[in-house]
């Protein structure tokens, strides 16, 4: 498994956690989407971002 891969796993564990808490504080379900989504899209740029591209292979 790529680290990318790792890393996105672990990022979406995060959020499902966040989303389940503002659903249990009362949050209204299309707030809770909307950050969802935007959690998703920043998770996605910074796992591009930080993992390091492999080699190329001479």
């Amino acid at each position: 498994m790529s680290s990318f891969s790792t890393y996105l796993i672990g990022y979406i564990v995060f959020i499902i956690g966040l989303t389940i808490a503002a659903f249990l504080l009362g949050a209204p379900p299309i707030w809770i989407v909307v950050g969802a989504i935007v959690l998703i899209g920043l998770g996605i740029v910074t796992a591009t971002t930080r993992t390091k591209p492999k080699d190329p292979q001479v």
